[in-house]
């Protein structure tokens, strides 16, 4: 019998479409990219200019979804994020969630909400027969100290290495060939759920502008050039996801970022530039390419 597809239908608050994922759970591969630490602001303004063209083919009419995020920084928005609660979309709701744990009493879970019977997304799909893996990024994920690895110690596979985190400038290229291993050697038939914590666009990104220095440190514009360079890798990591079956993908930030706005700089704090994160949802058809 060939997979079934499920179609997009209206959320409860008349806005964005979402697909069945009782049906999606099962039947599809899933991934989940953070694209930590990015600005909403920042990726709108390049997908409008054209500065981020493999990722925005695939946003829905071409633009990120303005989103709050679950968290102001990386831990918590994570452990929010994997117990079902994706960035929310900055609207009045109540919208409906994709992913959700069985307890009386939510208003945000739905008739095509994933809903499943234990502590957390990660684990639900493990029981549900997929592969989890998780390719960190952010020092939470490095599993060098406790705290690195609560985060990780969720998924079945976890990977980690220096040169995935936030001081390596190559660091997306990297994730993205560890990506493409796993997916090489996976069996044919068991489904995979792959989370990807992207470093790039994290503190320190100055060496992803050409002519930035080490002394004149990080900024907007070279926050802007580590989601360029991002986007020009991501295709691949795309590519390998819908290698096998069509896939569904999440891509959104855990959190922004400030830099200098109204004064503040960095995150764990409660401006509208930390909030407020882009999100998108898509299927990725099998046979995609890399570009």
């Amino acid at each position: 019998m060939p997979e079934q597809h499920p179609e997009p239908s209206p959320g409860l608050a008349g806005g964005a479409v979402d697909p069945d994922m009782s049906e999606v759970v099962g039947s599809h591969d899933l991934l989940l990219v953070t694209l930590d630490t990015l600005r909403y602001d920042v990726a709108a303004e390049l997908a409008a200019a054209g500065r981020i063209p493999h990722l925005a083919r695939h946003l829905p009419g071409g633009v990120w979804e303005e989103r709050h995020a679950p968290g102001s920084f990386t831990y918590a928005s994570h452990q929010a994020i994997f117990a079902g609660f994706l960035p929310t979309p900055a609207a009045p709701g109540p919208h409906p969630r994709l992913f959700a744990a069985r307890f009386a009493g939510s208003e945000t879970t739905a008739e095509r909400t994933f809903v499943f019977d234990a502590p957390d997304l990660v684990s639900a799909l493990a029981g549900a027969g997929y592969r989890t893996v998780c390719i960190g990024g952010v020092g939470f994920f490095n599993r060098q100290a406790p705290l690195g690895s609560v985060l990780p110690g969720l998924f079945q596979e976890a990977h980690w290495e220096p040169e995935f985190g936030v001081a390596s400038p190559t660091s997306f290229e990297a994730q993205v060939s560890r990506a493409e291993q796993v997916v090489r050697e996976l069996p044919s038939g068991q489904r995979l759920f792959l989370f990807v914590n992207v470093s790039a666009l994290h503190q320190p990104n100055w060496f992803h502008r050409p002519g930035a220095t080490r002394d004149a440190g990080d900024s907007r514009a070279t926050h802007a050039a580590a989601l360029e360079y991002v986007d020009a890798h991501i295709g691949r990591l795309f590519a390998a996801a819908s290698s096998r079956r069509r896939a569904f993908a999440i891509v959104c930030s855990d959190h922004g970022t400030a830099y200098g706005d109204d004064g503040y700089t960095g995150h764990r704090l409660g401006h509208e530039s930390v909030w407020t994160v882009p999100y998108a949802q898509f299927f990725l058809e099998p046979g995609a390419t890399a570009r």
